[in-house]
């Protein structure tokens, strides 16, 4: 059985480890992980996943910036992209999803 490969682009590093163990977990996914988005396009053009987990808000490039590139590309356009991102409520009091 082929394993579909997920890409998760985040730039915090706590929350791709979380995300990277559950999806392995399953043992139906390849998982990379990329945590600078200055370096998404490479590692998609590297890994050419079936899916994208891509956060929205992130230093340099955006999450936006990222798909619009993908989709414009002929030979990316087709993977899927699924955006998400987090934001606190308060400092020091955890993390709120507005998955």
């Amino acid at each position: 059985m082929n394993k579909r490969k997920i890409l998760i682009v985040d730039d915090e590093a706590d929350l791709i480890k979380i995300l990277k163990k559950c999806l392995e977990r399953t043992g139906n996914y390849e998982i990379r992980t990329e945590n600078q988005s200055t370096n998404a396009i490479a590692s998609i053009r590297d890994f050419k996943p079936d899916l994208i987990l891509l956060d929205m808000i992130m230093p340099k490039i955006n999450g936006d910036e990222i798909a619009a590139y993908v989709q414009a590309d002929k030979q990316l356009k087709n993977i899927k992209i699924v955006f998400f991102t987090a934001t606190t409520d308060e400092p020091g009091t955890g993390i709120k999803s507005n998955i």
